[in-house]
């Protein structure tokens, strides 16, 4: 694991939407990366900035200041073009912007109890979402324009997510995934999957979208942890990957799909497998988790994306029997960007 130090505090740390690169901000500016390289693309020095999302890796940037300088308001959203250097397009609202989340054809900017849906291109506003209150802003946002969604706290007593379909401008559905209020949401690019943790932080659980049922339960760790990122691998011709960071500073990688049948079935062989229903055996059964332990000082808040998956061939045969998953992870005190090999067997 490569590692560029840093001697200030990082405001926000952010990938693009097909994690190919990374924003971080600090108090006197931000930094655009290539997550695969580590080259530093773009940089502004105008001040701290509390948001800055990219559209893929396009010029185009949403950027939200911290509100240490006036023209800096943590109420202002700026489109801003790194070509010319120049602000696009601001908009302001009554209360600080917590989230941005951006595709080629929808805006999606979430403040405390309300989330705002305009057209990309002519920034006209569409919809206005009516949320529980959320302190975090918390989201996810699948960018595929064939299964675009929006996710949102649906309570906050309890671990429900609104699924809102943001290209219909109508709310697909609601899936009530844990009994502890959330703590990480995440979409799957394509909009297939939905991935989240509860503030245990000790189960992950991913539901398939379109039908709003549970698929995979899958166990971080026996001790209640903080997850602070979930993530989806952008790979779409092999199975998911799902990467989560969590407070004490590992990170975990899932496999769906591929392994989990062949668990079930080693499992239904057995006594206890034989009489478990299939959904607490996914909660206990540690199959395609792999750890990379302290990746970061435990605590930290860190984000962790699978930048590529590759295939790996069976030197017997004319398949492929393993994957190997790169994940890239940054934090609030570093930028880290490195590799990490995990195998599986299909």
């Amino acid at each position: 694991m490569a590692r560029q130090s840093s001697s200030y505090a990082i405001l926000c740390a952010s990938f693009n939407q097909d994690n190919s690169g990374f924003a971080i901000s600090t108090k006197d500016g931000f930094k655009i990366f290539d997550s695969n390289t580590g080259r530093l693309c773009y940089e502004r020095a105008v001040g701290a900035f509390i948001i800055v999302e990219m559209l893929y890796s396009s010029s185009l940037l949403a950027i939200v200041g911290a509100g240490e300088q006036p023209s800096l308001s943590p109420r202002r959203l700026c489109l801003f073009n790194t070509t010319t250097g120049a602000p696009l397009r601001e908009m302001t609202f009554l209360t600080s912007i917590l989230a941005v989340r951006l595709n080629r054809k929808r805006l999606v900017v979430v403040l405390q109890e309300k989330t705002y849906i305009y057209d990309s291109n002519s920034l006209a506003i569409l919809d206005t979402v009516d949320t529980v209150p959320n302190l975090k802003g918390l989201c996810a946002f699948s960018p595929s324009l064939d299964g675009c969604f929006l996710a949102l706290p649906a309570s906050t007593i309890k671990g429900s997510v609104l699924v809102y379909n943001v290209m219909e401008l109508q709310s697909h559905c609601e899936i009530d995934a844990h009994r502890s209020p959330l703590a990480a949401i995440t979409l799957s690019s394509n909009g297939t999957y939905i991935a989240t943790a509860s503030e245990q932080g000790t189960i992950i659980r991913v539901h398939l979208v379109s039908e709003a049922t549970q698929s995979y339960s899958f166990r971080r760790g026996t001790y209640p942890s903080t997850i602070f990122s979930l993530s989806f691998a952008p790979s779409l011709q092999l199975p998911d990957i799902l990467a989560a960071m969590s407070s004490s500073g590992s990170v975990h990688i899932f496999s769906l799909g591929f392994a989990t049948n062949q668990s079930r079935c080693q499992r239904s062989s057995s006594f206890l497998g034989s009489i478990l229903p299939d959904s607490v055996n996914d909660a206990l059964d540690p199959a395609d988790h792999h750890v990379l332990h302290t990746a970061v000082s435990a605590g930290v808040r860190s984000y962790a994306v699978v930048r590529k998956v590759d295939k790996i061939p069976d030197s017997s045969s004319s398949e492929f029997s393993s994957c190997r998953n790169i994940p890239s992870v940054s934090t609030t005190r570093t930028s880290l960007h490195g590799a990490w090999i995990a195998n599986s067997t299909f």
